[in-house]
């Protein structure tokens, strides 16, 4: 299919020719939430830790005699029904991650560059070049497109200009086009791709 190019400061610049294997897919909720789940998942620290009944600091030694007190049989102070006992079943450090296919994830990819086409969400530019590393200039820029919420994917190299520009952005991420992932691309509005970036993934997937 033939999309529309266009120059950072919106004007025409011809057109591409985008794959419908990638870009054309009837995207499918099921598989983008898996690969979503499975980002987040292998992002986690899993540092999180309570002390059990082993760990805590406290004495280990009988609370009373076992009979004649009229209450309840108890032996150490580190059970985990006392104040400053240990937790009983609590969280361990250990990692989140779980298996996905490499195939599910790189169609899971296809199936997010789809959904920004098909939501009309995807916009594509000529260069990602900035003359000066100027914020105030590249955000009237980004406001004047409608690209208040946006991941911009470059080629494999990002201008440093244009880089140092957008990285003070709010709601804007730029990344160079090894770094596109599914998350990324559903967490903001707009998806902004370079020629280089769609030429980069054709490659990818063919």
């Amino acid at each position: 299919m033939e999309f529309n190019v266009k120059t950072l400061e919106g004007k025409d610049a011809g057109k591409v020719s985008l794959s419908d294997e990638i870009f054309g897919l009837d995207p499918r909720q099921d598989i983008l939430a898996r690969m979503v789940r499975w980002q987040l998942a292998k992002k986690q620290q899993g540092t999180h830790k309570t002390k059990t009944r082993a760990e805590v600091s406290r004495t280990g030694a009988k609370m009373y005699k076992q009979k004649g007190t009229g209450r309840a049989r108890h032996h150490s102070a580190r059970a985990p029904q006392f104040r400053g006992g240990g937790k009983a079943h609590g969280p361990v450090v250990r990692s989140h991650e779980h298996d996905l296919p490499k195939k599910v994830r790189a169609l899971a990819l296809r199936h997010a560059l789809s959904a920004k086409l098909k939501a009309e969400d995807l916009i594509i530019i000529d260069q990602l070049v900035a003359s000066d590393a100027k914020t105030k200039a590249l955000a009237g820029t980004f406001e004047t497109m409608g690209l208040t919420n946006a991941l911009v994917i470059g080629g494999a190299e990002l201008d440093s200009n244009f880089k140092l520009a957008a990285q003070n952005i709010p709601n804007v991420d730029v990344l160079p086009v090894q770094g596109i992932n599914v998350y990324d691309i559903l967490r903001r509005g707009k998806l902004v791709l370079s020629k280089a970036a769609v030429e980069a993934l054709e490659e990818r997937f063919k």
